[in-house]
């Protein structure tokens, strides 16, 4: 198989697991797989900007602010109180540093970005955790 033909079944095959994977996914998996999004775009991004790949770049920075405004568009900031507001500041932040690190070719503020990403994946993944361990409590508990 040529490289072209490889390349495009590589992206067919990647794009039917991702599909599956959105299917069945709860909406805190969800959350989780955009977070995982938004870090490897930033990761591409970066390796694009050390090897003079500027068009790579842009395209790469673009995808993950369009990943975090799905997630600060996401937020119940009816629900979510201060929590939300405070997300919502933090993504509109780091929507903001993408474009910089963008229009300045500045690896350390996509490090700075996806090191806040981290965190708040840290934080996501810890509350599913719990939320896992609680589920059968909850089921034995509920009538």
């Amino acid at each position: 198989m040529s490289n072209p033909q490889a390349s495009k079944a590589m992206n067919a095959y990647a794009a039917t697991a991702v599909q599956s994977a959105l299917e069945g996914a709860s909406p805190h998996r969800l959350i989780q797989m955009l977070l995982d999004g938004a870090l490897d775009k930033i990761a591409v991004a970066r390796g694009c900007l050390e090897r003079g790949d500027p068009a790579g770049k842009g395209r790469h920075v673009s995808w993950a602010i369009s990943i975090v405004s799905g997630l600060r568009a996401s937020l119940d900031r009816e629900r979510g109180g201060e929590i939300a507001a405070n997300l919502d500041a933090l993504y509109d932040y780091m929507e903001r540093r993408l474009v910089e690190a963008n229009r300045q070719n500045d690896a350390a503020i996509l490090d700075e970005v996806a090191g806040l990403l981290r965190q708040i994946k840290e934080a996501w993944d810890a509350i599913g955790d719990q939320a896992g361990a609680l589920a059968p409590a909850r089921a034995r508990v509920s009538p």
